[in-house]
């Protein structure tokens, strides 16, 4: 591993990283994963199904955790912090969006919005909800906060579930195929919302994609064949420059 090219340790490194699960017959979901990611990169990560892509995310996202090697975070093991402590991080450091929207179906598209807010308690309950509508009216969703999910399109509760990755303005957005359930239209809207998120924001996006299309539009392509990296390349734009 090395450090950031602004000698601090990288924001996010995998250090041979493996993860199998127990059993009569032990499954490898990823094996000797060796990566760093810095602030403000757009990644794409792709491979066949079964080759460990979503396992690779939720060890980076603390959803899982490795039988072997490190995870680190800005230099810190996240091994040596507690469950409550790993919590915190997820809280305050990533932001999730997956295939399937998950916003809670009970509450309108706003409270969804609201919920990591809520959860971490550092905003009144005025600037919370402040803070919600102004990410769902940059996502175009200004007209629908009272809306339950069920009420909008597909799009329409993807940038809903966006908006909720957003709320506490996470240095780290991982997404798990957040087009693969999406039309044509709709899977151009959330790739440019995260770009502009990545690139204008400086926010570091980690997706998951069978889009080859989409992969290559990112600033780097991460391969995996049979839980392995076997690749892992920077995108090159028409005149051979990084994107």
């Amino acid at each position: 591993m090395t450090a950031a090219s602004d000698g601090h340790p990288p924001l996010i490194e995998a250090e041979r990283v493996t993860r199998i699960l127990p059993g009569a017959v032990p499954v490898t979901l990823v094996r000797d994963i060796d990566l760093s990611f810095s602030d403000g990169e757009l990644v794409a990560i792709t491979g066949p199904s079964g080759s460990g892509k979503s396992s690779l995310l939720y060890i980076l996202g603390l959803l899982d955790t490795p039988t072997e090697g490190r995870l680190l975070f800005r230099g810190e093991d996240t091994a040596t912090i507690d469950a409550e402590a790993r919590a915190r991080l997820r809280l305050e450091f990533l932001g999730f969006v997956f295939q399937f929207h998950f916003l809670l179906a009970e509450f309108t598209i706003l409270e969804n919005a609201m919920i990591p807010m809520r959860r971490l308690g550092h905003l009144s309950s005025r600037e919370i909800r402040d803070r919600g509508i102004e990410l769902l009216t940059s996502l175009g969703l200004g007209d629908h906060i009272d809306k339950r999910p069920d009420q909008l399109s597909g799009g329409e509760r993807q940038r809903g579930a966006l908006a909720r990755s957003l709320a506490n303005n996470p240095p780290v957005i991982l997404a798990d195929e957040p087009t693969g359930n999406l039309d044509t239209h709709n899977s151009e809207i959330v790739f440019d919302i995260l770009a502009t998120l990545a690139r204008d924001q400086n926010k570091t996006v980690i997706m998951v994609t069978h889009d080859i299309g989409l992969a290559e539009r990112t600033d780097r392509r991460i391969h995996l064949v049979d839980a392995r990296v076997v690749r892992d390349e920077k995108i090159a734009t028409a005149d051979g420059l990084p994107v």
